[in-house]
């Protein structure tokens, strides 16, 4: 067949010229709600003075800008041999969604890994998320832990997703004399500190793989002292030297068979049957086709919404979160489609460049969890460009890109004639975040969907670039939604801080008095008052909660005390915070009552 031949169309049976002339005219032909609908020549009077708007105008005669494929024949072979085999629309209708149906059949026989597995026991196998942990952070398990009993003599069965090992803690936790950030929080070596990440620690025991996930058994052993670091499977642990009331230790179990994650397999799988749609197919419309097939590989597989805590099975809540966000992100959808995506993709005939660029870009962007995960850039905030390394050069880097892409986009719509209208969507966008950021009471957080719509009509081109942006900001914006919801643009202080510190006031800890009484060492610490507001002091020792004091009659606290035996020869580590309406604030630095008794603040360290 020769370049000027035709063929049909999939699903929509109308006929797609190949010549390079026929498509322009087709482009500037085409019905579109789009943000340019005008291209058509202008012209200027003689002799006036062409000012700066009328440059940005573009030249004289717009240059619609459209893909021209290396190796043609190559590039059509597999629409032409699709429509020789099944050359009515009716026919293509049905092998479509015998393609989907075949997707959706393999897809959730992957998925049936995910069901709920009994033990030898007959008990069923508890399903953990990559952060759940046997003992909250700060005061959260009550005075001595008690809201974390039991502390030992517990063992259970344990499903883990995979890729733990990249889970990391984003705010400062307390560990011994240092506070931990970006990193695993996994304490221990064998016998593990309760706080500590249960998958990671299993990943660093090698109970499991990160890249699979699996099973595994759990053990309660109570109080452990001495905690040691090592590096094991990717995950270094943290050391920690003193003494907590609830350890576990992790063992495979031989008689429990469990799947492994499917997340491979439904990667794979959706990868095959959307490179072969997108390689036969020549509409526009397989954008919805893709986009829903993507949104599920995220929803159920890649990077999945957290699961209610210690399920027996995450599907049921994955199934209710895909729900809940499909019909939303769909309605998201139509509308790029008509604004963007279909000017884009609208008689292009340089299949396998689709594939790869447009394709290939949605999958980076809706994998960004592990496309992604090597830019050290965990959230766009202030606070974590600052403290995390190499933050900040990344962000400068990620800018000079961004405005390297954009003066190319700009470039292409000014050939295109249709700069102007950009510049004035654009100039909007940006006023509304500047309205945004005076609003007071709350803060502007650009989320991975925000940042994909803001973009994505600077793409609705048809060159090779503009196909791998657009891919990328549509795989965000599908990463996005299906991960973590339409999240608000707008968010209060304590939505955007999590577990985060409050910024609160922190005690000003005295010097203890130290003695020996009765073969124990006791020390106490004294407040003459308090500050207006609080209402008492927490005392917090290995990050445990000992002892909470509240204000008396005289508006001052009784004298905190707390001891130990004289034969111990372990060190402590003792903070404090301020309780205001039952609420525990920010603790202070460390101070270390060592194993001879002697007392020494130590100042944050990170």
């Amino acid at each position: 067949m020769s370049n000027h031949e035709q063929y049909t169309d999939l699903g929509v049976g109308r006929e797609l010229p190949v010549d390079a002339e026929d498509e322009e005219a087709r482009l500037l032909a085409g019905e579109e709600m789009e943000l340019q609908d005008s291209a058509s020549p202008r012209r200027i009077k003689k002799n006036r003075r062409v000012g700066i708007l009328e440059k940005l105008k573009g030249p004289h005669q717009p240059e619609i800008q459209t893909i021209r494929p290396f190796f043609p024949h190559l590039q059509e072979l597999a629409p032409r041999i699709w429509t020789s085999k099944i050359s009515s629309k009716k026919h293509q209708l049905m092998a479509l969604a015998f393609a989907l149906l075949f997707w959706f059949c393999i897809f959730f026989g992957l998925l049936s890994a995910e069901l709920p597995i009994k033990d030898e026991n007959q008990k069923y196998v508890v399903g953990l998320d990559c952060t759940d942990t046997f003992f909250r952070r700060k005061n959260e398990c009550g005075l001595d832990g008690i809201d974390c009993r039991p502390f030992q003599n517990v063992s259970f069965a344990f499903r883990c997703p995979a890729n733990c090992a990249s889970v990391k803690v984003l705010n400062p936790r307390a560990v011994g004399p240092v506070e931990v950030i970006y990193r695993p929080l996994v304490i221990g070596n064998g016998t593990y500190r309760g706080d500590s990440f249960i998958c990671g620690s299993a990943i660093h025991a090698g109970v499991i793989s990160n890249g699979q996930g699996g099973c595994g058994r759990v053990t309660l052993v109570g109080k452990h002292q001495g905690y040691s670091s090592a590096k094991r499977n990717g995950i270094e642990s943290i050391a920690f030297d003193s003494y907590f009331p609830l350890s576990f230790a992790l063992s495979a179990d031989a008689q429990l068979h469990c799947s492994s994650d499917p997340r491979k397999g439904l990667i794979i799988l959706t990868l095959v049957v959307t490179t072969a749609i997108s390689l036969c197919a020549t509409t526009p419309r397989i954008f919805f086709v893709i986009f829903v097939l993507i949104f599920a590989l995220v929803s159920f597989g890649t990077d999945p919404p957290s699961a209610s805590y210690r399920n027996f099975s995450v599907l049921p809540d994955h199934i209710s979160m895909f729900a809940k966000r499909l019909l939303p992100a769909m309605f998201c959808a139509v509308v790029l489609y008509l604004t963007v995506v279909k000017r884009t993709l609208s008689g292009i005939t340089a299949q396998i460049e689709k594939t790869i660029f447009w394709l290939g870009g949605i999958f980076i962007g809706a994998l960004g969890n592990y496309t992604f995960d090597w830019i050290p850039i965990q959230r766009l905030t202030a606070h974590d460009l600052q403290q995390q390394p190499g933050a900040l050069v990344a962000l400068v880097t990620i800018v000079a890109v961004l405005a390297i892409i954009i003066i190319g986009q700009m470039r292409s719509l000014w050939l295109e004639g249709r700069l102007p209208r950009y510049l004035m969507l654009y100039g909007l966008f940006l006023l509304g975040i500047l309205l945004f950021i005076l609003i007071p009471g709350v803060s502007l957080r650009l989320h991975h969907y925000i940042i994909a719509l803001l973009l994505l009509p600077g793409t609705s081109l048809q060159t090779r670039p503009s196909l791998l942006y657009q891919g990328i900001l549509l795989g965000l914006f599908v990463n996005g939604v299906a991960r973590w919801d339409f999240d608000s643009i707008l968010q209060t202080a304590d939505a955007l801080r999590g577990d985060a510190k409050l910024d609160s006031i922190i005690p000003e800890v005295p010097t203890p008095q130290i003695k020996e009484v009765a073969n124990e060492i006791v020390a106490a610490f004294s407040w003459t008052n308090l500050p207006v507001g609080m209402d008492g002091i927490s005392l917090l020792i290995n990050e445990v909660e000992r002892s909470r004091k509240f204000r008396n009659d005289n508006d001052g606290i009784d004298t905190i005390e707390f001891s130990r035996p004289s034969s111990a020869k372990y060190n402590e580590y003792v903070r404090f915070a301020f309780m205001r309406e039952g609420r525990a604030l920010d603790y202070s630095d460390v101070g270390i009552l060592y194993g001879n008794g002697t007392w020494v603040m130590n100042r944050r360290a990170l």
